[in-house]
């Protein structure tokens, strides 16, 4: 199968079978959205949805936030990982939200990414989520799947070069929707340690698949 045509049948099959496809999380505006996102590096969108309904009742903007400090807001985001630098990173986003940008969130990569605790794939996320813009994040999920189904070449050593290749290859309009088809892939179905090939819908364009059981048609699933 040509890159392309595996490209297509991906787009096709999750279309056609999960057309709406959203973050996890729970949010009712883009800031809550970038706090979210920042909470949830290396911790789990059930743990962070958790937490957030509490925290976003007493800090409902980013001026609450700027005028907190650590051990006010620390109770409220001690069970997520890193608690600590992600208090000190809440605090100075606010900070920065209210001086820099009068309170509201950027709308771009190259600013979001001067915010405390948003790396590259944070921004990603909030671009792609909130404004439909064609970024891609890259997570672990994202980046195993993307392999394992032959998206990307796995000589792909980092998130970037795997950005890049997915960019590259999915049309723009899809994008947006492509970053939670692969992430939902896989973490409910190509799990790390042993995904449940026996219940995919997409083994027959697997190139994990066909490496470890062998090539299987659409027509014999």
């Amino acid at each position: 199968m040509l890159k392309k045509e595996r490209y297509e049948a991906f787009i096709q099959y999750f279309s056609e079978n999960m057309p709406v496809a959203e973050t996890e999380l729970d949010y009712e505006t883009p800031f809550q959205l970038l706090v979210a996102v920042v909470l949830s590096a290396q911790c789990t969108d059930k743990r962070i949805n958790l937490v957030t309904p509490a925290l976003f009742k007493d800090f409902p903007t980013p001026a609450h936030l700027a005028a907190t400090h650590f051990d006010e807001l620390f109770p409220y985001i001690k069970t997520v990982s890193y608690p600590n630098n992600k208090t000190k990173h809440l605090i100075g986003l606010g900070k920065m939200l209210v001086e820099d940008f009068n309170s509201e969130i950027p709308e771009t990569v190259a600013e979001l990414v001067k915010l405390p605790g948003v790396g590259r794939k944070t921004a990603n996320v909030i671009t792609s989520v909130v404004w439909q813009q064609p970024n891609m994040a890259v997570d672990t999920h994202v980046f195993r799947v993307s392999k394992r189904l032959g998206l990307v070449p796995q000589t792909a050593k980092t998130p970037l070069e795997v950005e890049k290749q997915l960019i590259k290859h999915i049309p723009k309009e899809y994008i947006h929707k492509a970053h939670h088809w692969l992430i939902l892939h896989g973490r409910y179905t190509c799990l790390a340690r042993k995904p449940k090939c026996e219940e995919c819908g997409i083994t027959h364009f697997c190139k994990y698949f066909e490496k470890n059981f062998g090539k299987v048609t659409r027509e014999e699933k």
